[in-house]
C-alpha cells in the first residue's frame, strides 16, 4: 500500500524463496514437518522468533517456517515471506470444536473463518469474514480423500482472545456454522487476498467447546493420529507437485 510507512521487503541477506511455504503453528508440528518434507539437514535460520527452514533435500521449490501463534503475528511471517517469493501458502495448527460434527483428532478443512481478531481490519476496515484459497483447498480435499482421510470443510472463528472464547460467543458463531475455533486463519486469509497469494489451512482438533465446558485433549491418541494424518496430507500435496512441476521441466 502506498500509505505504509513500513512495507516488508526483501533485503541483502534475505532468501530468495520458491513459491511455496509450509506455516506451523506449534513447536511439535514443525518439528514433525521438518523431518517429514526433508529439513532435517538445514540448520534453519532466526525469522523474527520463529525458525524458516529453505533447504529440503527433496522439496526445491518449498520453506518451512514456525512456530507461530495469534493474527499479528502469524501475518508479520506470512507478509515476510510473500515479500521474499511465497506465492501460495499451508498452515497447519489446531483448533477446538464448536460443533458436535467434529471432534478431537479430526481434520477441520477451513473455507472461510469469521474475523474477531484485529489484525484482519487494518487491511480490509469493515470486512466480517476471509475466505481460504478455493484451488488449495480443492487440492487439500482432493489429496485427504486419495489417502482414505476424512476432512471437515467449513467455517471457522477467529479469535484473539482464548480465555474470552464465552458461552454467549460460541453459541452465536456455531449459529453462523462454525466448526471450530483458532487464532490465525482470518487474518492470514485476509493477507493471502490482500496480497494476491493463495492461502489454506488445514488444522487438527485439539480441544471441544461444544457442550459449552472445556474438553481438552491434547493427551488423546486420537490427536497424535490427526496431527500425523495432517502432516501427511500437507506431505503428499507437495510431493505431487514436485512431480508436476519435474514433468513439465522435462517437456
Amino acid at each position: 500500500m502506498p500509505d505504509a510507512i513500513i512495507e516488508p521487503r526483501r533485503g541483502k541477506s534475505s532468501p530468495k524463496l520458491g513459491p511455496v511455504a509450509v506455516l506451523a503453528a506449534t513447536e511439535p508440528d514443525l518439528g514433525a514437518l521438518r523431518s517429514r518434507l526433508g529439513f532435517d539437514s538445514d540448520p534453519g535460520r532466526n525469522l523474527f522468533i520463529s525458525r524458516l527452514y529453505t533447504s529440503s533435500d527433496f522439496l526445491p521449490d518449498v520453506c518451512l517456517a514456525g512456530p507461530l501463534v495469534g493474527a499479528p503475528y502469524a501475518v508479520m511471517i506470512a507478509e515476510t515471506l510473500i515479500a521474499w517469493g511465497a506465492r501460495r501458502m499451508v498452515f497447519l495448527g489446531w483448533c477446538g470444536a464448536l460443533s458436535e460434527a467434529v471432534s478431537t483428532g479430526d481434520l477441520v478443512l477451513p473455507t472461510s473463518a469469521f474475523i474477531d481478531e484485529g489484525t484482519s481490519l487494518h487491511y480490509v476496515a469493515d470486512a466480517s469474514e476471509s475466505t481460504a484459497s478455493v484451488a488449495l483447498v480443492q487440492t487439500l480435499s482432493e489429496t485427504g480423500t486419495a489417502l482414505g482421510i476424512g476432512l471437515h470443510p467449513g467455517a471457522l472463528w477467529t479469535t484473539d482472545a482464548p480465555f474470552r472464547e464465552t458461552r454467549e460467543k460460541v453459541i452465536a458463531y456455531r449459529r453462523r456454522g462454525a466448526l471450530a475455533v483458532e487464532m490465525e486463519c482470518s487474518a492470514l486469509f485476509t493477507v493471502g487476498a490482500f496480497r494476491a497469494v493463495d492461502v489454506a489451512a488445514l488444522l487438527v482438533v485439539s480441544d471441544d467447546l461444544s457442550t459449552l465446558s472445556w474438553k481438552p485433549g491434547f493427551k488423546d491418541p486420537r490427536f497424535a493420529h490427526g496431527r500425523e494424518a495432517a502432516g501427511c496430507i500437507i506431505g503428499n500435496v507437495l510431493a505431487r507437485q514436485t512431480e508436476r512441476e519435474a514433468a513439465n521441466d522435462q517437456r
